[in-house]
């Protein structure tokens, strides 16, 4: 049985292992398993619980598609989409102001019932803690800009700020919907320094 992974069968959206610049991407519909939260991710409890119970539903979605479907695939990286009423928070790292919604991609092929089981199994086998603040829903983004960082999460601001500005300047386009982080490293096992993310941000 083969196993699909997302980095390469979807490269454009998941896959760039390299700096290739700030460059523009159309982002089809797709759905996620997703929980909002407030505050700093580094503190707050609510976060923790929310990545906790994303992955533990992604998992039993994972091995229940290998079973019953006999389609295995990589669980997708952990993505997140950042705000703050306040922006000017949300650029001076102010991250106990933070609004957030962690999320997971779902195949196309994983169906409303199988999602419903998993969540059920989950429930009777971990009960993690946010389960009942998940949720499901097609996630609609469209035409945006996205860059590959490499380097600490708190280093990101002077490229977003470059993104924003060649976006509005150079491009014209404006910008719209929230700031948005695909994590392609494990800050666990990876030093600060090398760790990988995707920030994309949606135009028009």
């Amino acid at each position: 049985m083969d196993k699909i992974d997302f980095k390469k069968s979807l490269k454009a959206l998941y896959g760039p292992t390299k700096a290739r610049g700030i460059h523009l991407v159309d982002v089809p519909p797709m759905r996620f398993l997703m929980v909002d939260g407030t505050g700093d991710p580094n503190t707050a409890k609510r976060y923790t619980e929310a990545v906790e119970t994303l992955y533990a539903v992604a998992y039993a979605l994972k091995f229940a598609s290998k079973k019953q479907l006999e389609k295995d695939y990589a669980v997708p990286p952990l993505e997140g989409l950042w705000w703050s009423k306040d922006m000017a928070a949300f650029t001076a790292r102010e991250k106990d102001k933070w609004s957030w919604t962690m999320m997971l991609m779902v195949p196309d092929w994983v169906g409303p019932r199988m999602i419903d089981d998993a969540i059920t199994r989950t429930r009777k086998k971990k009960a993690p803690p946010a389960l009942d603040r998940l949720r499901v829903e097609v996630f609609e983004e469209g035409q945006a800009i996205q860059v590959l960082h490499v380097g600490s999460y708190d280093d990101e601001g002077p490229l977003i700020a470059k993104m924003h500005e060649e976006a509005t300047g150079a491009h014209g386009l404006s910008l719209t919907g929230k700031h948005h982080e695909i994590y392609l490293s494990d800050p666990r096992r990876v030093a600060p320094e090398k760790l990988k993310t995707i920030i994309r941000q949606p135009v028009k």
